[in-house]
């Protein structure tokens, strides 16, 4: 009868440290992405700091990404250097200082909903960890009694 119960035991403890090591690696990219929000939402803070400081008529550029211009076209190539080459342009569009404000904010918020969801996911999985420790705890105890 010990036999049984040392393999389930044992099958239980291969079974925590599975979880423990997945959960770990879990936290730890939470906590990651974490930092990568908070450095984000700090960037959305200042840059919107420096914006707010601009008079209430101001217009800017706004970077919305990146083209890829093929070398050989005869209607820009006469502006590059190199005509030969791939070159990657960069593409703003006008806005006004309302809506960029505006997207900066839009920008903190969403970061910090996402935070908060990540430190509950923390929390969900470091909770389930210690809920397994303590079954492992309870059978072992249960053991001992026998």
């Amino acid at each position: 009868m010990a036999a049984p119960v040392d393999l389930e035991l044992k099958k239980a403890f291969s079974e925590l440290q599975a979880k423990v090591l997945d959960t770990q690696q879990k936290v730890k990219l939470a906590d990651i992405q974490i930092e990568q929000l908070a450095k984000s939402k700090k960037h959305a803070h200042l840059t919107d700091t420096e914006v707010m400081m601009l008079v209430d008529e101001t217009r800017m550029y706004e970077g919305v990404g990146r083209m890829l211009r093929l070398a050989g076209n005869p209607e820009v190539s006469a502006a590059w250097l190199d005509p030969e080459a791939l070159h990657f342009i960069a593409v703003f569009i006008l806005q006004s200082k309302g809506v960029i404000h505006n997207q900066l904010l839009e920008k903190q918020r969403i970061a910090e909903e996402k935070i908060k969801e990540l430190e509950q996911k923390k929390s969900y999985l470091e909770r389930s960890v210690k809920e397994a420790e303590d079954n492992i705890r309870e059978m072992l105890m249960a053991r001992r009694a026998q």
